[in-house]
């Protein structure tokens, strides 16, 4: 016999088992293209993926054990050992990536927050710029990026800033000898200067030597946060220095010799002395958060438009005459806006990826 004929003879039982692998990478290759064809980088699409891949590698694992040439009492053995592996690592999910896995399906079930919503767990705060079945990743004030486990986020309360607009509050101390209705008047001023809607004013603390106040007002627009936060503050100082009041720590001590009329005001700036108002920080700072919100959004559109054509098509078939034309110049405008977005779509997310 030659070597060839033996070589052959030698591989033979193995075929079953090289057929199964090579049926398994081409499913697994051609399942993930066909899904990023049609949902391109979406959150849906990476667990679509992810999970269809860890299913086929599972169904490929069962399936060499059963085609592999083995004696019944070793296949038995290592199918017992493979369904032990699996229940200790199911077992064992709460510290293992397959925790973070089932932690994200269960935040894509709830859908309590999505790509460029405000989220704050722990002590980490920004808008979501990625979700995918193992981690969420968020983008800081700092424009740092964070990855958490899903399971961190699953076992710890997020909060989630509605987009319909947040409460945006500062606190300010003010002396006894200010009557509260003076600091309440200017501080609503503050508020309304800043475009909070609905602001209103509590006393939080009567201290030693100071009232605490909070300002509180909503802000619609939650995107602004950061400036509006920051043009809150500097309302609530112009106010109150325009109420000739008084904002210094109850520990103030000046050693210069001053009248009782004097007030550690400082003057009013001239129209031609103001600063040019500075730009607004949260397009630099939560730039990938910004962009993967548009692309959701851009998504949602192209669902909407799939959806639309396919119900023209449909009343294309059962319409007759100029109906029918209209439905079909319909169509083909339609069909024209979508091949446009899905190109916009991918440019952006080519871009992101970039």
């Amino acid at each position: 016999m030659s070597p060839v004929t033996d070589l052959i003879e030698s591989v033979r039982p193995l075929l079953p088992a090289l057929i199964i692998l090579v049926v398994a990478a081409i499913l697994t290759l051609v399942v993930r293209q066909i899904l990023k064809r049609l949902h391109g980088q979406r959150a849906e699409s990476q667990y679509s993926r992810q999970l269809l891949t860890i299913g086929i590698v599972l169904i490929a694992i069962f399936a060499l054990l059963l085609v592999l040439p083995l004696g019944d009492t070793v296949r038995g053995q290592l199918l017992g050992l493979l369904g032990i592996l699996l229940s200790a690592m199911l077992a064992l999910s709460s510290t293992t990536f397959i925790g973070n896995a089932l932690a994200g399906l269960m935040l894509r079930v709830i859908r309590n927050f999505g790509p460029g919503d405000f989220i704050r767990v722990g002590d980490h705060f920004g808008r979501v710029s990625e979700r995918g079945l193992f981690h969420t990743e968020i983008q800081t004030e700092d424009r740092d990026l964070i990855t958490l486990p899903n399971l961190f986020l699953v076992s710890h309360p997020v909060r989630v800033m509605r987009s319909s607009g947040t409460l945006l509050s500062a606190v300010v101390s003010l002396g006894y000898d200010v009557a509260h209705s003076r600091a309440e008047a200017a501080l609503l001023e503050a508020a309304q200067s800043a475009g909070l809607t609905d602001p209103f004013v509590s006393v939080l603390d009567l201290g030693d030597f100071a009232v605490q106040y909070r300002v509180a007002g909503l802000l619609t627009d939650v995107k602004e946060i950061l400036s509006t936060r920051s043009r809150l503050r500097v309302m609530m100082l112009d106010s109150l220095h325009r109420a000739s009041i008084e904002v210094v720590s109850p520990g103030f001590v000046n050693a210069r010799m001053v009248k009782d009329t004097d007030r550690f005001i400082p003057p009013e700036a001239r129209p031609d002395q103001q600063a040019a108002p500075s730009p607004k920080p949260e397009s630099l700072v939560f730039d990938k958060a910004e962009q993967a919100e548009s692309l959701e959004h851009l998504r949602k559109a192209l669902t909407t438009l799939d959806e639309s054509i396919e119900t023209l098509e449909k009343e294309v078939k059962d319409a007759t005459g100029a109906v029918k034309d209209a439905r079909i110049e319909q169509v083909e405008a339609l069909r024209t806006r979508r091949e446009h977005l899905a190109d916009v779509i991918k440019e952006r997310e080519s871009s992101m990826d970039a």
